[in-house]
């Protein structure tokens, strides 16, 4: 497979991946991080990392207005609730090394 055809294959799945958790507003971030290790915030900080190894201008809140749809304050205040003691202690117990 060519690097090109890679690289459309990744951001076609990418594009995939944003647009199905743009629809399951009902998963929280803090749900995602228990379970896989990573949310919608860490994929915008990815997004912004890949622009800034590019040289490009990209701040945090605009990475995450491409990966949420809308502004995050928008977005956590439809959609985002509280976390749960339950929630807090699995993420303690499960979160990711730095």
């Amino acid at each position: 497979m060519s690097n090109p055809t890679q690289t459309e294959l990744e951001a076609a799945a990418f594009r995939r991946l944003v647009a199905h958790l743009r629809q399951r507003t009902d998963v929280q971030n803090i749900d995602m991080m228990i379970l896989a290790g990573f949310c919608r915030n860490c994929l915008s900080n990815w997004v912004a990392d890949a622009a800034a190894d590019r040289g490009l201008d990209m701040d945090k809140e605009a990475a995450r207005e491409m990966v949420y749809g809308m502004p995050y304050a928008e977005w956590k205040e439809k959609y985002q609730t509280d976390a749960t003691p339950e929630q807090l202690a699995a993420f303690e117990k499960n979160k990711p090394a730095d």
